[in-house]
């Protein structure tokens, strides 16, 4: 009998088909009917019948009609997506096989984000990235853009030299290029996400790459209907930018080789093109070049990066705090008084968070008060130690963010066009460096977390340290409770001490040595978001491992917002009473992370916190506190 595997939220659910004739949309309904069965509140679906939704397989994301019979589209263990309507498709759950677009369903609405090439943040980024906004152009970006590229077409016009323009480049920068095939610069291959390419627009949209305001305004389309070239994720050295992966993407808009959309799923970029009335761009003098040359893959994961680092760094405080309470520490190091003898700004930020969380003046604790007159001095450093160790990653972060929104908003062309003193000047803004070393930097930094973190772990699961059952199970050795979550946690960890070596310490020379100083930065970029993705499990095992340390101290309870955040892994995860495939719950407790809800629930307690108590210590940092701060209304425009 065939079975197929359908992903529905955060579930992966096996539906067996006895007759291979019936319709997809048969196969849907049994998936919902098996999701709605396990969850208490039938998952928010009141009648089944009612939901809206679309099924796509997850190799390649091609969408399938629901009469289609599952015979003709489909193939025995084949994985299926079924994405109901309102909610995202979660880029961290689908299958990585090769080929695969790892794409949030687009959501189609009429929000835009209006783009001028100065003002997109790491945040907006990541939010085009998954389908939230369309994109516009400011009137003042099309006005430097036209004047941008009425300077090119004079220097053509008049048969001026110029590098990248009139010319070749790298080794080719003194070869002449007849002005009839100027348009057939760079034509290479296909793919990337929404977040390359809405950089690569914002980039453009400065008006100092001499791109038209056609071919900006086709990729604008592009973006806004999902249309989106296959790009692979290697292949960049970083100097002269992104060229290989930049190349790629330019590929499909301009007709040629793959390109994905929520309509088409993967099919040749000139059907996908015309599926929703586009044309093909129609590269000019220069515009080659231009789509091309610069950061934008290093950043935009970059972008990725940071912001999944800044949203698993405050959530580890909540999550070593309920460790703490678990293992039955100590709040005394924390007390201001001591951060303020040392007050770099993240220690102090964290140490504040632990306060808010564990003052029982605030949130009376009964597991505090059983031990309040122990012999205990001090606690070990995994848990004393905190404030110095997540205050440097959090300090860390901010460094690096600001690095990226830099980028982010930067002109990395070359050569540049200066419309307003009529000349263009080679320059080499293209390099990577900056946002290479930043990204070095990150991984060094957040994988901290997750290497105190796996140590914590180890004082939850060892009895002589925790006082608790020996890994967290009772009937050890008929169960084994967390001893294989601890292993996977400690191999996480040491994997990320290989990803740390930092890439942009190397350099190849490129081009017949005419660019013969490289970044690196693409896998700079890369390894630091698997490091952040590791940092992220290792947290959900060690927050599973702390609510499973709860179940062991009651009727005893925590504070208020601790309490809180237990309820909210057990209504996702259940206690373990015996050995039980734990693969699903470390899935769904990363899901709860990277969805920020941990730090949802617990934020708004410390921002009360900080409010009440000490009004004077209210971060000046706008994300500090924030929970999912709203989007800039200067930027945001709502089309009636």
């Amino acid at each position: 009998m065939p079975r197929f595997t359908v992903h529905v939220r955060d579930e992966w659910l096996t539906v067996p088909c006895k007759d291979a004739t019936c319709s997809i949309k048969w196969l849907a309904f049994e998936a919902l009917k098996r999701y709605i069965k396990n969850k208490p509140d039938n998952g928010g679906i009141q009648h089944i019948k009612d939901v809206h939704f679309v099924v796509r397989r997850c190799q390649g994301l091609g969408l399938l009609d629901n009469d289609d019979t599952i015979e003709d589209v489909l193939e025995d263990n084949d994985f299926v997506e079924l994405a109901i309507e309102g909610d995202t498709m979660s880029q961290d759950f689908i299958p990585s096989q090769p080929g695969t677009s790892h794409l949030y369903l687009y959501i189609d609405n009429h929000h835009y984000i209006s783009l001028d090439g100065n003002s997109l943040t790491s945040t907006d980024l990541v939010n085009l990235g998954k389908g939230l906004y369309m994109i516009k152009l400011t009137p003042e970006a099309e006005q430097k853009v036209v004047q941008s590229r009425e300077l090119l077409d004079t220097i053509v016009k008049e048969n001026k030299v110029v590098y990248g323009i009139t010319t070749g480049f790298g080794k080719f920068a003194r070869t002449v290029i007849p002005v009839s095939k100027l348009k057939y610069i760079y034509p290479l291959s296909p793919e990337r996400t929404r977040m390359l390419l809405a950089l690569r627009i914002n980039v453009l949209a400065k008006g100092y790459s001499g791109v038209s305001l056609e071919t900006l305004h086709r990729m604008i389309q592009a973006f806004n209907a999902s249309c989106l070239s296959y790009v692979p994720e290697k292949g960049t050295v970083g100097a002269s930018g992104d060229l290989a992966p930049l190349s790629h993407l330019a590929l499909g808009l301009m007709g040629e080789g793959k390109m994905w959309s929520p309509k088409s799923g993967w099919a040749d970029a000139k059907y996908v093109l015309e599926a929703h009335g586009l044309k093909p761009i129609s590269l000019k003098p220069k515009e080659g070049l231009a789509l091309i040359n610069g950061t934008q893959m290093i950043t935009s994961l970059g972008a990725e990066a940071v912001e999944r680092a800044e949203a698993i760094a405050r959530q580890a405080d909540i999550i070593a705090a309920l460790t703490l309470e678990v293992l039955k520490g100590t709040t005394k190091a924390f007390d201001s008084d001591i951060h303020e003898l040392r007050p770099h700004p993240g220690q102090k930020e964290v140490a504040l968070r632990f306060r808010s969380l564990l003052d029982s003046d605030h949130h009376p604790s009964e597991i505090a008060e059983s031990h309040r007159f122990c012999d205990r001095v001090q606690d070990a450093y995994t848990m004393r130690c905190c404030p110095q160790v997540h205050g440097i990653v959090n300090d860390t972060i901010e460094f690096v963010k600001k690095i990226i929104n830099t980028e982010i908003n930067s002109a990395t062309d070359n050569p540049m066009v200066f419309a307003e003193r009529g000349e263009t000047i080679s320059g080499g803004n293209f390099h990577g460096e900056y946002p290479a070393k930043a990204l070095d930097y990150l991984a060094i930094g957040v994988h901290e977390l997750a290497s105190i973190s796996e140590r914590r772990i180890e004082r939850l699961c060892n009895p002589s340290l925790s006082e608790l059952p020996a890994f967290l199970v009772n009937e050890g050795g008929l169960n084994s409770g967390f001893m294989i979550a601890h292993c996977t946690a400690a191999a996480l960890v040491s994997e990320n001490k290989v990803l740390c070596h930092p890439s942009s310490i190397d350099s190849l020379s490129t081009s017949a040595a005419t660019e013969d100083h490289v970044s690196m930065g693409g896998w700079a970029a890369r390894k630091a978001l698997r490091v952040v993705e590791h940092v992220e499990q290792v947290l959900a095992i060690e927050l599973l491992a702390a609510c499973q340390g709860i179940e062991f101290l009651r009727p005893l309870r925590t504070t208020t917002p601790l309490e809180k955040v237990y309820d909210l892994v057990r209504a996702t995860v259940k206690p373990w009473i015996k050995d039980r495939f734990m693969a699903p719950d470390i899935e769904a407790v990363h899901r709860l992370l990277v969805d920020q809800k941990v730090w949802n629930i617990a934020g708004p307690y410390i921002e009360k916190y900080c409010m009440e108590y000490i009004p004077e210590s209210r971060p000046s940092s706008p994300t500090a506190f924030a929970l999912d701060p709203p989007p800039s209304p200067r930027k945001r425009v709502r089309l009636e």
